[in-house]
């Protein structure tokens, strides 16, 4: 549990995230050029990471960008507490790592073997967004947020997709209201969603990316 004042804490992570993606934009083309059209999910991020944490513009920006991170909690008794759940990538804004921006990243719009496009916006709901609603990610954080490798471009195709998929599971995400845009960053579209999780509300932010 974050202490302190709850508003100033989602303010801080919402300007966080919006710093992120300003660095991710940076770096972001950089970081998949050369990349093979199948590359898997944890692929694409792990070049994402070294990038940032490479790349002079955007290394310094927080402390620390972590791949599969592993999440670290202090309880009030001063005990530390550790997750089997690994946070694909995990922003660190604090000097513990107790305290990050857990983005879940998931491929939308991938080709099958049968030449079939597939949303998968289905996974990116039921394997990315619930596991925050559950807090089996980012317990205790008021954000969570989640990127969208779009593989084939077609940032029209996945946004819809993925907001129907997200309205047909509304009960079990505990959405309160339909997803809301937020404006662009250098081209990552992106949109926000607020849910009810056990005894306190959730933010989860949104960013589709082209490949």
């Amino acid at each position: 549990m974050i202490e302190g004042e709850q508003q100033a804490w989602l303010n801080t992570f919402r300007a966080g995230d919006r710093k992120f993606l300003r660095s991710v934009m940076l770096v972001w083309r950089a970081a998949i050029s050369g990349l093979p059209d199948d590359t898997e999910e944890d692929a694409i991020t792990a070049a994402l990471v070294v990038k940032l944490r490479s790349d002079p513009n955007t290394r310094g920006l927080f402390r620390y960008y972590g791949f599969q991170h592993p999440p670290i909690r202090s309880t009030p008794q001063g005990q530390v507490e550790g997750h089997r759940r690994r946070i694909d990538l995990a922003v660190v804004i604090d000097q513990e790592r107790d305290t990050y921006i857990a983005y879940e990243c998931k491929k939308l719009n991938v080709q099958g073997a049968d030449g079939v496009r597939r949303s998968q916006a289905g996974a990116y709901v039921r394997d990315g967004m619930m596991r925050f609603v559950t807090e089996q990610y980012g317990r205790g954080l008021p954000v969570g947020c989640m990127l969208g490798y779009v593989m084939d471009g077609d940032m029209g195709w996945a946004y819809a997709r993925v907001v129907a998929a997200v309205m047909s599971h509304k009960q079990a995400l505990g959405l309160q209201g339909r997803p809301n845009d937020a404006p662009p960053i250098d081209g990552a579209r992106r949109f926000v969603t607020q849910h009810k999780r056990k005894d306190r509300r959730l933010e989860m932010r949104h960013a589709l990316l082209s490949l």
